[in-house]
């Protein structure tokens, strides 16, 4: 578990209010008021307030810096369209209905990756142990096309600047409802690299990838891992997903840095998923990485955002609960909710917002050790993530 009785680790948190920007629509799904309530819910929980925590405004990446892993064709039209965005980009993704264009996108996007870049900084620097860009995650740009929301990768910039930093290995740990496909396809032959993502399965859901064949390139078989789980999954059988593959491949793979992914749309009330988490499972997840990057990593840990279009009752718990981890002091989850911060959701929304930090969910699981169940979909999943992936490692996919 993680230690919260020790020294407190030096935590950057990047936001700005400019990063309200990426602004597709009033309409659409990522809007960015998921980040002000998030920003203002750490505000009212003094999280921003704790000794050991800055806050850093993200600067904008420059060409040079996304051309690290975006092609520079790629950013040319984004420029493009970010000028006359009434001529769409179709084939780059830009300009459709996941990716509506409108002036100013490419500033408002490498502002996001910009600061998954200042996160690598300031962990290759040793300026801060745990970087925590809750604007971040955009998972599905791949290296020549926007997608699913996304327009550039600032967890794959991240990446790249560490390995570039001299990091030999980094660890991506995914657990957004959504395939992580951008992420894994750019770093697909990286022997560095291994992606893990854990997500609801391609069957169901977009972007249909994602599967436990997908398994890297020919220089870096195995480093591409995939836990496709069912639609409707809960808590119990989520985490024992992630407990069957993640601490296995991860304690193997010895990374030297972990970088993570934290879209909260698989949670129950999200209408972009079919899983059945609750923000109590998605918490303990966040610890379960935070020990992961302590006892592998010497605690360097980058953790971004991603999904999330309950924007007010789910994301902003489940975020500041991320960077109150980060931070060394997770909040419990009984603790009420700031009433002056509900009031202003009610006031500027109509809605009145849970009460408490968490869900009063059980999130008790099934540790794999007791046994695999071949009539269980989620074991099913595992298994196959196991089989395809362990021996490639040294790993017995039945009892590792």
């Amino acid at each position: 578990m993680l230690d919260v009785t020790g020294p407190v680790p030096p935590t950057q948190v990047i936001w700005s209010e400019q990063m309200m920007a990426y602004r597709f629509s009033e309409t659409h799904p990522m809007h960015p008021l998921r980040l002000d309530l998030t920003a203002r819910l750490c505000r009212e929980l003094e999280l921003f307030d704790r000794e050991n925590v800055t806050v850093v405004e993200p600067h904008v990446a420059s060409d040079d810096e996304l051309a690290a892993v975006h092609e520079r064709g790629y950013i040319a039209a984004v420029h493009e369209v970010s000028a006359n965005p009434e001529v769409p980009n179709e084939a780059r993704g830009l300009g459709t209905e996941d990716n509506p264009a409108y002036a100013g996108i490419h500033e408002a996007s490498a502002r996001l990756a910009g600061g998954s870049i200042d996160a690598a900084e300031a962990v290759l620097g040793e300026s801060a142990l745990h970087v925590v860009n809750f604007g971040g995650g955009m998972h599905h740009a791949s290296a020549g096309k926007a997608s699913g929301f996304c327009i550039y990768n600032d967890a794959a910039l991240a990446i790249e600047r560490l390995l570039a930093g001299g990091v030999q290995k980094v660890l991506y740990v995914d657990v957004d409802a959504h395939h992580g496909d951008g992420t894994q396809s750019i770093f697909w032959d990286d022997p560095r690299v291994m992606t893990i993502s854990i997500h609801e399965s391609g069957m169901s859901l977009f972007p249909g990838t994602g599967f436990a064949n997908e398994i890297g390139g020919p220089n870096a078989a195995g480093t591409a891992v995939n836990l496709a789980v069912p639609g409707l999954t809960g808590d119990a059988a989520w985490l024992r997903a992630f407990h069957a593959v993640v601490p296995q491949l991860a304690a193997v793979f010895g990374p030297e840095v972990i970088v993570s992914q934290h879209g909260c749309d698989g949670h129950k009330d999200d209408d972009l998923s079919n899983l059945r988490l609750s923000v109590d499972g998605q918490r303990q997840n966040a610890l379960d990485i935070a020990e992961l990057a302590q006892r592998l990593c010497g605690g360097r840990w980058i953790a971004t955002g991603g999904g999330g279009y309950n924007t007010t009752s789910v994301v902003p718990r489940a975020w500041s609960h991320l960077v109150a981890i980060a931070s060394g002091k997770p909040v419990p989850l009984r603790t009420p909710v700031p009433r002056p911060w509900r009031e202003y959701v009610h006031e500027r929304y109509g809605i009145w917002t849970p009460e408490t930090m968490g869900d009063d969910a059980e999130l008790w699981w099934r540790s794999w050790e007791v046994g695999y169940d071949p009539a269980d979909p989620v074991d099913r999943s595992i298994m196959a993530t196991r089989k395809e992936v362990f021996p490639l490692f040294g790993l017995d996919p039945w009892f590792d």
